[in-house]
């Protein structure tokens, strides 16, 4: 006869507590690993790490925050000049078009100054749902939930969502997690599923989540006979 796992019959509420509870206390301080200092080199960070790794982003952009410091800059010169700087990064002719076509809006129609809706952010070039929600986010600490494919793997392997678009994942975590921790919860997920619960092969053998994690129990955990 098979032992019943507590991670099978865990309720969603407990789940979502033993999630925030490891977290607050571990990670209390998680924020991305971007390079950045002020809102817009973080929007132009965060466009530029669509499909490309942190680490490739931040060894570009301090050539390319010295050369364009501002709006005014950026939007002044052509994608030609922004794909030198950027041209190791993934699909850098496209993003280097979003970059100077996100600028020049920001120039002509919000004055140089980072919009701070999603709605408002998601009409700059370059800017979809998921980096929308990042800057509205982590710049004026509005409880948006970014689901890049970190926060959507690790969140339906852990049994927080059983989402099965991020849109839909996006409203599970947003509806379940304490407000005053949605804006730190999207980093837990990103840095949990950058550095163990990986894609291939997550490490679960070293990973502090087991004891609630869905996934785990289903696959790795042994059956205890009784």
């Amino acid at each position: 006869m098979r032992a019943i796992s507590l991670s099978l019959v865990m309720l969603k509420k407990d789940r979502y507590k033993a999630f925030v509870n490891y977290f607050s206390e571990h990670q209390p301080n998680a924020e991305t690993e971007l390079h950045y200092n002020n809102p817009f080199q973080l929007l132009i960070a965060v466009i530029l790490s669509a499909q490309c790794t942190d680490k490739r982003v931040n060894m570009v952009t301090p050539a390319l925050f010295e050369r364009f410091p501002n709006p005014s800059i950026l939007a002044d010169t052509t994608p030609d000049i922004v794909f030198d700087y950027i041209k190791s990064i993934s699909y850098p002719n496209n993003k280097a078009k979003h970059l100077v076509g996100m600028a020049k809006m920001l120039v002509e129609e919000f004055d140089g100054i980072i919009p701070n809706t999603t709605e408002e952010l998601m009409r700059l070039p370059g800017v979809g749902r998921k980096t929308a929600n990042v800057i509205a986010s982590v710049v004026f600490n509005i409880p948006a939930m970014a689901v890049d494919t970190h926060v959507f793997r690790v969140s339906r392997r852990i049994g927080l969502t059983n989402g099965k678009t991020v849109l839909a994942v996006e409203k599970d975590l947003i509806k379940n997690l304490p407000e005053d921790t949605i804006y730190i919860a999207h980093h837990w997920l990103i840095l949990h599923g950058r550095y163990i619960c990986v894609a291939r092969k997550p490490k679960c053998e070293i990973c502090p989540l087991t004891a609630f994690c869905r996934y785990y129990e289903k696959n790795v955990s042994k059956a205890v006979e009784v």
